[in-house]
């Protein structure tokens, strides 16, 4: 069995934290996410595309002859649980930190100034919300296309179907606020009505905003919030008797949505801030395939999350072989002055700014719950 070279730790509850580095001039690079608690399988998925990448990266010897080293800790969906696997990392002296996830404990992160005090840089963020961007951090660097892309480019679709009205069912945490707000914004000048209602997370309210929009008889509505809750609302709707045109950010996988929202889940248009990652077609898609098979044979489908997830460690390895020195504010700096980076398929640049690809486009959900773009 081949030797894996990407060492994982996980740090949950009482679990010993962080394994020594397989070698002292391994490059270390972290990844803190909920791997429990959320049910989702996002935090899993963005770590198998990250140590896809990693693993082919090492098995070519690394960036000049030093491997990387990509650490797993949990935070269980909470600011304080970042922040103390944020501390658990930082003697390991991390590069960067890859992939966060959590509209709340991002928003919590650049809110509290934690990385005004914190010598590493965050490469990619999910999700993409406009309050975890305007104004952001420097050292905040987004490769996904955010909500406000997403967005425009639903109402953009929507628009093109002739579409008057739109109900928004938006979670009570910032992504969905500042989603109702995109959406607005989005909207304005279009002829577009948008009907906002808000919810928590129990079923009982999710029943009650799913309802109220229900009974504005929109011609199509959009769902905003984590993907537990977008795929719930979307079962809410239909059984709301919303029939009409259904739209979802891209945080909800196609899969989650046909387990949260059974026959409710055919038609329903998801956001996309990624190429299709079962698709064939472009050299990034190719080795972004081969890399999972060699590294997670296991896995026979994959997610928007497994590309996002290997995506963002292609960049990373990119900036840091660009890197002088290769220290965190080098590596900053590699990413804003390396220009445009061509992945194969996948642009990404930063050099106008900390966001780096406007990539969107919109699949949609099967009954069986595959995605076609």
């Amino acid at each position: 069995m081949r030797r894996r070279h990407v060492l994982q730790a996980a740090a949950i509850g009482a679990v010993p934290l962080i394994a020594r580095a397989q070698e002292s001039s391994d490059l270390v690079v972290a990844h803190i996410g909920p791997f429990t608690v959320l049910p989702a399988p996002d935090a899993k998925e963005l770590h198998e595309g990250a140590s896809a990448a990693f693993n082919d990266l090492n098995g070519r010897g690394g960036i000049a002859g030093r491997k990387v080293e990509l650490l797993r800790l949990d935070d269980t969906y909470t600011f304080d649980g970042f922040k103390a696997r944020l501390a658990e990392a930082m003697p390991r002296k991390p590069l960067a930190l890859l992939t966060p996830l959590g509209s709340a404990t991002l928003k919590h992160m650049l809110d509290s100034k934690l990385l005004d005090s914190t010598d590493l840089v965050v490469i990619n963020a999910v999700p993409g919300a406009a309050v975890l961007r305007d104004p952001g951090h420097p050292k905040l660097f987004h490769i996904r296309a955010g909500d406000d892309q997403q967005i425009r480019k639903i109402v953009s679709h929507a628009r093109a179907l002739n579409v008057q009205s739109m109900g928004v069912l938006y979670q009570n945490i910032p992504i969905g606020s500042s989603g109702l707000a995109s959406a607005k914004a989005a909207a304005q000048g279009t002829g577009l009505e948008i009907i906002g209602a808000e919810s928590g997370t129990e079923l009982a309210d999710i029943t009650k905003a799913a309802q109220a929009i229900a009974s504005r008889n929109p011609h199509s509505a959009m769902v905003i919030g984590s993907p537990k809750f977008m795929g719930q609302s979307i079962a809410a709707l239909r059984a709301a008797g919303v029939s009409q045109q259904l739209f979802s950010l891209s945080y909800l996988p196609a899969p989650a949505l046909k387990a949260l929202a059974g026959a409710g889940a055919r038609g329903v248009g998801i956001a996309q801030t990624f190429p299709n990652p079962n698709g064939v077609t472009s050299p990034l898609q190719r080795a972004f395939r081969a890399a999972m098979q060699r590294s997670h044979p296991e896995v026979k489908t994959y997610t928007p999350f497994h590309l996002e997830g290997y995506v963002t460690a292609q960049v990373f390895s990119e900036a840091a072989r660009r890197a002088r020195p290769l220290t965190p504010s080098g590596l900053a700096e590699a990413l804003r002055r390396m220009g445009e980076l061509d992945l194969g398929g996948f642009r990404v640049d930063f050099s106008k700014g900390n966001e780096g690809s406007q990539w969107v486009d919109i699949g949609v959900a099967t009954a069986e719950g595959r995605l076609l773009y």
